[in-house]
């Protein structure tokens, strides 16, 4: 089994930054990517960021672009966003794909959620 938790969120003013962290823990061999995604109420779940771990290739939604950035170290991935507006509010969850032993095909994981809310 695999267990992701996040941490960071919280509230702050429209404008500042947030940096969101998801570490993985257990059953690990190697993490395909990571992502993260966001729920806002009265919304469909959208994807917000998503990095391959073997190229570091990353994808953003155009809503976020240039204000957010995703990272990765080893088993944790980040979510660095600045310049946040009043609709980033969310909850956001982090998402990998991770392989448990050689030749096994990867799995989805998703973290907790954490809430992100920020004031006008």
């Amino acid at each position: 089994q695999v267990q992701l938790v996040e941490s960071g969120g919280g509230l702050v003013q429209a404008g500042g930054s947030l940096r969101l962290s998801c570490a993985a823990s257990g059953s690990i061999f190697s993490i395909n990517h990571m992502g993260w995604f966001r729920h806002a109420p009265g919304n469909q779940r959208e994807l917000v960021a998503t990095i391959i771990t073997s190229s570091s290739t990353t994808n953003y939604a155009d809503s976020v672009k240039g204000r957010f950035t995703i990272s990765n170290a080893k088993n944790t991935v980040y979510l660095q966003m600045n310049s946040l507006k009043p609709e980033d509010t969310a909850v956001y969850y982090c998402n990998m794909n991770v392989r448990s032993g050689w030749g096994s095909r990867g799995y989805d994981y998703w973290g907790q959620g954490t809430q992100v809310t920020v004031s006008s």
